[in-house]
């Protein structure tokens, strides 16, 4: 019942809201916007801000590239104040843990939620994605940015989704890609699956083109911001 219910709330909250797809952050928990890594928390603030101004300029009866993030501290609490800042609806797909997690204020009211289960929580994630940038994080962010990529490299997602990693620096010492491929573990095709970014500009130059080609849909009065059908579709 329990799993049901993280199912059931969520879609109709999204489709009350009329949020019909999102852009993610992933990012740590404990970096502080005045700590010594703070520059990554001013600049997920500032990207989130210019996805949502440009989004806007998409809604008409739905709300497009909704910036979402896991609803707790650090980067995902400046993601959600930077879309805030924009006056824009933001997500927070929060999770109980034993602590750092807990719900940050800049979250739309109405699309705050908590979850008991890491796997819905991640299904979430994924369905409404039409992007995800991936600031420096622990295993937390590490667990969810291997999980899109396995997804994205098995085709399991039934869409295109453009992956940002922020930091070149802090990412080519954390995960060595290229040593995947040296030893045959991934294939050279997989490195473009995702792009470094190391400021809210280039990030946002990055995404635009593939929410663009790939996400960028006529909106009708018929086109419900998730699938009313009986068995919603895959991400």
């Amino acid at each position: 019942m329990r799993i049901l219910a993280e199912f059931l709330e969520p879609l109709a909250h999204f489709r009350r809201e009329k949020v019909r797809d999102t852009v993610v952050f992933f990012g740590s928990a404990r970096l502080r916007e005045d700590g010594p890594l703070g520059q990554y928390y001013k600049d997920a603030r500032t990207l989130a801000r210019l996805i949502t101004e440009w989004s806007e300029q998409f809604t008409n009866n739905t709300h497009r590239f909704v910036v979402c993030t896991g609803g707790g501290p650090g980067i995902m609490e400046a993601a959600n104040r930077g879309a805030a800042d924009a006056a824009g609806k933001t997500v927070g797909l929060n999770i109980g843990l034993p602590f750092e997690q807990f719900p940050n204020p800049y979250i739309t009211p109405e699309l705050s939620f908590e979850f008991h289960y890491f796997f819905m929580r991640k299904f979430w994630f994924a369905y409404l994605a039409k992007a995800l940038v991936v600031f420096p994080g622990g295993f937390g962010t590490l667990d969810e940015l291997m999980e899109v990529l396995t997804l994205t490299q098995t085709q399991k997602l039934a869409k295109k989704i453009s992956i940002v990693l922020y930091g070149s620096k802090y990412w080519q010492e954390i995960v060595n890609f290229d040593a995947l491929v040296r030893h045959g573990m991934i294939s050279p095709e997989d490195l473009k699956l995702f792009d470094y970014a190391d400021d809210p500009q280039s990030a946002f130059e990055l995404l635009k083109p593939g929410l663009t080609r790939y996400a960028l849909q006529p909106d009708t009065p018929e086109t419900p911001a998730i699938s009313k059908s009986r068995h919603p579709q895959r991400p």
